[in-house]
């Protein structure tokens, strides 16, 4: 009697959220170029690379092609001895017309609260709704995942598209993925199997990365 296939091994994925700039907190600036990583963005990110480097090993380092993105990466690749793949399907979400906008002004429109309380019913003016966001981020980790089946990589990307992916992993629906937070160069690692994804941590910024096992 043939022996039945053993399943895939797991691969785990590290989402990392780009370190502090000097409008976090302040201003929506989506796709916006030119917005780099403040001197305490560089010191989160140093961090962060820290901590993944004392994992036994990591196969790719992707990351969204923003500069603040892909500045939060290189320390990890180095660390690592490995470059940094762009990866567009991780790019923040198109806020459209409300791109660069600030913050305070945007909680005064009336739309402001459909964004917090159903942002599945939202599609940003101009720009992108939060499901298509959700299913080409999602659609871009399953490709990762299957092309590095038992690895271990690390997805540098941001706030939203990462609380979508973990919704998504967690099956949570979208409405309530607001209720997340994803701090400035977090980690949140998810394994996926052939049974479906495992959210191991999210938002983490201590020092347990090397006991992520599913209980």
């Amino acid at each position: 009697m043939a022996r039945p296939a053993s399943a895939p091994t797991p691969t785990l994925v590290l989402f990392v959220r780009h370190g502090q700039t000097p409008t976090t907190g302040e201003t929506l600036p989506g796709r916006a170029a030119g917005l780099h990583l403040s001197s305490i963005g560089i010191a989160q990110a140093e961090a962060a690379a820290q901590r993944i480097s004392t994992l036994k090993s990591v196969a790719a380092i992707y990351a969204s092609p923003m500069e603040r993105t892909l500045q939060t990466a290189e320390p990890i690749a180095t660390a690592r001895k490995l470059d940094v793949q762009q990866s567009a399907g991780l790019i923040e979400c198109d806020f459209g017309a409300w791109t660069g906008k600030k913050l305070a002004e945007l909680r005064k429109e009336p739309a402001w609260d459909t964004v917090q309380r159903y942002p599945s019913g939202f599609r940003f003016p101009q720009g992108e709704s939060f499901t298509e966001m959700q299913h080409r981020a999602v659609a871009t980790v399953d490709s990762l995942v299957e092309r590095h089946t038992g690895a271990t990589i690390v997805a540098v990307s941001h706030a939203d598209v990462i609380k979508a992916i973990v919704a998504a992993a967690a099956g949570t629906p979208l409405d309530l993925f607001q209720r997340m937070v994803i701090s400035p160069c977090s980690i949140s690692a998810i394994l996926y199997n052939s049974q479906g994804p495992t959210v191991l941590t999210v938002n983490s910024v201590g020092d347990e990365l090397n006991c992520l096992i599913p209980s």
